[in-house]
């Protein structure tokens, strides 16, 4: 059964979230709120956690799961990134954006693209989300909570509970969720000389990037 930690979105309880992240690091999948919507976490080196995740969401190693990263500099750790490319990300981070980057040796091959060798990367602006990466001490690696064969993605804790209590090892309510997944952008191009690739438009603002769909 999952644990249910309701956290104040303005001053989030120290104690409970490191109570969530002893769950994580005992190798648990936790339900998390984030500035689009609620995404399902696990650690990042923990291949048991990676497969629990990618079960729950009913999807195979060619979809791309996201690294939340505390700020750009954690981000660098885990991606290749030249000078263009950081610009970007500087003007979006944080923000409800995720960014397809190369992989760098950091990031294990089993949760990378298998083909691209590619990894999603955000920065989320999410008080709480801040607090449990902070207390945690590194990235998690996430993916957003869309039930299988469903198209909107959850943003009421309630129902999260309610529907994944056997399958998740905690819930972190903050109150709800913008119900929007983040807008994802493939920078790999800009590696080469080209332009970024708008894969999703959602939450994030393309125009504050001075991009168009």
């Amino acid at each position: 059964m999952a644990q249910y930690f309701e956290i104040h979105p303005d001053n989030p309880q120290p104690r409970l979230l490191k109570q969530a992240v002893t769950l994580l690091q005992r190798g648990g999948v936790a339900a998390v709120p984030t500035d689009s919507s609620y995404a399902l976490v696990c650690q990042l080196d923990d291949r048991d956690a990676v497969d629990t995740l990618r079960r729950i969401r009913q999807v195979d190693d060619r979809h791309h799961l996201t690294l939340l990263c505390r700020d750009l500099s954690e981000l660098s750790s885990y991606a290749r990134v030249d000078n263009r490319q950081y610009r970007l990300l500087k003007l979006a981070t944080p923000g409800a954006y995720t960014f397809i980057l190369e992989a760098t040796k950091e990031v294990p091959r089993r949760v990378s693209h298998p083909q691209r060798k590619t990894i999603g990367l955000r920065v989320p602006d999410h008080r709480v989300l801040q607090e449990l990466l902070t207390q945690h001490g590194a990235p998690l690696l996430a993916t957003t909570l869309i039930p299988a064969g469903e198209t909107e993605p959850l943003n009421d804790a309630e129902e999260i509970r309610e529907r994944y209590e056997r399958a998740v090892a905690a819930v972190v309510d903050a109150g709800a969720c913008p119900q929007l997944p983040t807008t994802v952008i493939d920078l790999t191009p800009m590696g080469t000389g080209g332009d970024p690739t708008i894969v999703r438009q959602g939450a994030g603002d393309l125009r504050a990037l001075g991009l168009s769909a």
